[in-house]
């Protein structure tokens, strides 16, 4: 019988990248709170050296609230004594060889010593320079591969993507991989070292040109955008992590490979708190922008459904998952874990629950005054928002430049400051828009079947590594949680 768990972690050395990442650091609270009897966590982290790998992970990690229930439960001196005893931070970066690890004697302990690698390290910016994306989503993944080939005890590779690398389809998508060189238009093929040196051509012909930093950076950005779109992709987050994915697929030979593919992820639904949160996500930001009375009108399909998942269900099914196939050699297996299969909830009722919630509990201005919210207006085609933002500011906007001809002696930064702000909306209002504008729901009947598998394995366990979407009453999560915890983490920023 497979163990549960809290038995599969028992005296199991783990290599996690992406700390100090949200979804991260949740997993790692979850394993160090649960199971103390775990053997040795390597959490690697972008650092100059040890030291500073150690003093990262003490501020950005360990001092964090999200540890408040295990320093409750142990003290700072126990804490401090397992940490030392369990936890090894490494300077590293997954967009090199070996992971950036220069210390030969403790990459051959890493080697001997580690059971199960957990990649969860990404850039998440949906515009990207193509350069960055492609080293740390693309080329970052395969390195992690490569890595884990060469843990002696090595039983698994934990990789974390995203669903949304289904680009803007429609309709029941399924949990499968992709074939190398697929694209999600069926226009050519992709060639991933094509695009590499696509990339790297123009790079050299940039800095042929001496450009500015700037500009190489926002030429980047341009070319990343092109490349996805080229190929069916929206942006260059997801396009990136899909040709991650593709490496993966083509190169693990007989390792054991999960792909996890969160959906939105959200606040802790229960554990080791309800509603902590670190950052702003999709749909965070609109609620805190609505909350501060700043949002009067937004592009959205009030139909569509938000696939919204906590961050502590993300965990727990990494947990479960990884104890269901370690070992199992030549493995490969998608899980989607959201809740628009099995428990939906539209932007219409987000936006309802928001509304009345920021009524009863609106947020305090500068001023000392509560915040009105009003309604606001959603509309659900780019072309009605388009329309929307000539009439209420690009016209008026004319009449400020109009002035600036006819009174030269008129200051015209306004209406620069004003044309700037318009033209960042539209920017961030076309990188959103595939998400808001969403139609597709994830089938998730892998992850449906471990749940069922799993909950008879950790049946004496009392719940605490489930993740049933099932579970949630949207409602009082949107209202009682997840804005709460919203708040919570806007204030104390």
């Amino acid at each position: 019988m497979e163990p549960n768990c809290v038995q599969f972690l028992q005296d199991k050395t783990i290599l996690v990248t992406g700390v100090p990442g949200f979804l991260a650091k949740v997993f790692v609270e979850k394993i160090l709170r649960i199971q103390p009897k775990v053997k040795k966590l390597f959490l690697l982290l972008r650092a100059a050296d040890n030291e500073s790998a150690m003093q990262r992970f003490h501020n950005e990690v360990l001092e964090k609230d999200l540890f408040r229930v295990l320093r409750n439960n142990l003290g700072d001196a126990n804490l401090k004594a397992l940490v030392s005893e369990k936890v090894v931070p490494i300077p590293g970066d997954i967009s090199v060889d070996n992971l950036g690890v220069k210390d030969s004697d403790l990459l051959q302990l890493m080697w001997n010593e580690i059971d199960i690698i957990v990649n969860v390290a990404a850039t998440t910016n949906f515009d990207e320079r193509y350069d960055v994306g492609l080293r740390i989503n693309t080329f970052g993944p395969l390195n992690v591969l490569n890595f884990a080939k060469k843990c002696v005890k090595g039983q698994l590779l934990l990789h974390v993507s995203t669903a949304y690398i289904c680009g803007e389809q429609s309709g029941l998508l399924q949990e499968k991989t992709f074939n190398m060189g697929e694209t999600l238009n069926g226009h050519g093929k992709l060639v991933i070292e094509t695009e590499m040196e696509i990339m790297k051509q123009k790079m050299k012909e940039l800095h042929k040109q001496d450009c500015p930093e700037e500009e190489i950076a926002q030429t980047m950005k341009d070319l990343g955008m092109s490349r996805a779109k080229l190929h069916g992709w929206p942006n260059t987050y997801v396009f990136t992590k899909s040709m991650g994915e593709m490496l993966l697929g083509n190169q693990r030979e007989n390792l054991p490979v999960v792909i996890i593919r969160p959906t939105m992820i959200t606040s802790t639904f229960s554990e080791p708190f309800p509603g902590w949160i670190e950052g702003l996500r999709t749909i965070d930001s609109v609620i805190v922008a609505y909350g501060k009375g700043r949002l009067k009108c937004f592009l959205a399909d009030p139909n569509s459904v938000l696939d919204l998942i906590p961050v502590d269900m993300v965990a727990n099914a990494m947990v479960n998952a990884a104890a269901r196939h370690a070992g199992k050699l030549g493995s490969q297996t998608v899980y989607h874990v959201g809740s628009s299969c099995k428990n939906p909830i539209t932007f219409e009722q987000v936006h309802n629950l928001a509304a009345r919630y920021f009524t009863k509990k609106p947020l305090i201005g500068r001023d000392g005054s509560p915040i009105i919210v009003s309604k606001g207006t959603i509309l659900s085609t780019m072309a009605q928002f388009s329309f929307y933002m000539t009439l209420r500011y690009k016209l008026p906007l004319q009449m400020l430049r109009l002035i600036g001809i006819i009174y030269p002696w008129w200051d015209g930064n306004k209406y620069k400051d004003i044309d700037r702000k318009i033209k960042l909306a539209m920017r961030l209002v076309e990188l959103y828009r595939p998400y808001v504008l969403f139609k597709g729901i994830f089938d998730d009947s892998n992850t449906e079947l471990l749940r069922l598998e799993r909950k008879e394995v950790n049946k004496e366990m009392n719940d605490v590594f489930q993740f049933d979407p099932k579970t949630i009453d949207w409602e009082d999560y949107i209202t009682t949680i997840h804005i709460p915890g919203l708040i919570t983490y806007v204030l104390r920023k």
